[in-house]
């Protein structure tokens, strides 16, 4: 057995030397025969272990592979469609409604003790339902002001249409801020209201202020009055007097010997009004109310104080009758030209009511230049 395996070991000897060109001939050694005998028994188990890897790779699944073995097959993997997200439509309320506008008494207006008003909201239907004319807006909380608890609508509103409702109310005694809130309720005693919930309240504000009053002696001369009324633009309230030429935040003062346009003195008491810079600038004067009685006319002459060449306004007289909302009475635009206005307005039609005058100058655009002035405006009477 011994003979024969070395025989064999020759025999592999002799052709693994044949496959190699010696360096030089017969300089073959033992120790390079065991190193080519290494080499090819090497490569033959590297060549076995490849042949193995490449029939596992390529072999289709059942066919040969080791039990327990998983074949990688590459496939074509589709993404997985998203489904759009569908949200369920919210119904709409039955009974819902919006605050179109505060027709009358906006909010924080400022009021008397005591002082009787109206205040008016302008409400849309935008529910699904009909409001009948049995359906109210009733008291909830804060200040009822003197109101009743509720008040009908007392007209019928189609889903989509307005309504104006009013209710009579009374401002406090005391001096402050209060607030009233109210609600809808419908024919069938469920209330709703405002908001995306139909729970919200409308309200009204008001501040409740001591004003000085008009000087007893001459409560009909606006310019005697000036500093009783209540001085704002839009930068926010003024003094009265003002410190002077304001073009900033605009000013009030008075002049008893003003020089008009053209040069041409003046010897009645005049305001002289600078509306705030900027775009939209203004200034107004909110006078205390006066009982106005049949034949009364507002009376002033306007237009822009002397070496004003750039002087460009626009003068509005408004006003608000028994606490309601804001009317004009009229605009008139003045320009730096030699020319001035006079206002005459009868004031027949407020006869009876207790009137608060608004006296307001608005620029156009710039203040630059904007003098304006108010001389003896008064009610005649």
């Amino acid at each position: 057995m011994k003979k024969i395996f070395t025989l064999f070991m020759l025999i592999t000897v002799l052709a693994l030397s044949a496959c190699y060109m010696p360096a030089k001939p017969g300089s073959v050694n033992s120790d390079s025969v065991q190193t080519s005998v290494a080499q090819t028994v090497q490569v033959r188990q590297t060549q076995g272990a490849f042949e193995t890897m490449v029939a596992t790779l390529t072999a289709q699944p059942g066919q040969g592979l080791p039990t327990g073995q998983a074949t990688a097959v590459p496939t074509n993997t589709v993404a997985p469609q998203m489904t759009p997200a569908t949200s369920t439509p919210v119904p709409t309320p039955c009974d819902w409604a919006s605050l179109v506008e505060d027709v009358s008494i906006p909010d924080d207006s400022l009021l008397l003790p005591g002082q009787a008003f109206t205040k008016t909201w302008r409400l849309k239907n935008i529910g699904t339902c009909t409001w009948t004319p049995e359906y109210t807006i009733v008291f909830v909380e804060g200040s009822s002001m003197g109101a009743p608890a509720s008040v009908k609508i007392n007209t019928t509103v189609a889903p989509g249409g307005t309504v104006d409702v009013s209710v009579g109310m009374t401002a406090p005694s005391a001096t402050g801020s209060y607030t009233s809130n109210w609600l809808l309720k419908n024919a069938s005693g469920t209330s709703f209201g405002l908001g995306s919930s139909a729970k919200a309240y409308f309200w009204v504000k008001i501040q409740v202020t001591a004003l000085a009053t008009l000087d007893p002696a001459k409560p009909l001369d606006f310019a005697h009055n000036m500093c009783v009324a209540r001085w704002s633009s839009s930068t926010g309230a003024l003094p009265c007097p003002g410190s002077g030429n304001d073009f900033t935040n605009g000013s009030v003062t008075l002049q008893t010997t003003p020089k008009l346009e053209g040069g041409y003195q003046e010897d009645e008491p005049t305001i002289v009004a600078i509306p705030s810079n900027g775009s939209g600038g203004y200034i107004s004067g909110r006078f205390p109310a006066i009982s106005i009685q049949s034949g009364d006319r507002l009376k002033a002459l306007i237009g822009c104080l002397d070496k004003s060449p750039s002087c460009n306004v626009l003068f509005q007289l408004a006003y608000v009758a028994d606490g309601g909302a804001v009317t004009a009475l009229g605009g008139w635009s003045e320009v730096s030209d030699g020319s001035y206005t006079n206002i005459d307005i009868d004031l027949s039609s407020l006869a009876g009511k207790s009137v608060e005058f608004i006296f307001t100058v608005q620029n156009n655009g710039s203040s630059s230049d904007d003098r304006a002035f108010w001389t003896a405006p008064v009610i005649d009477r």
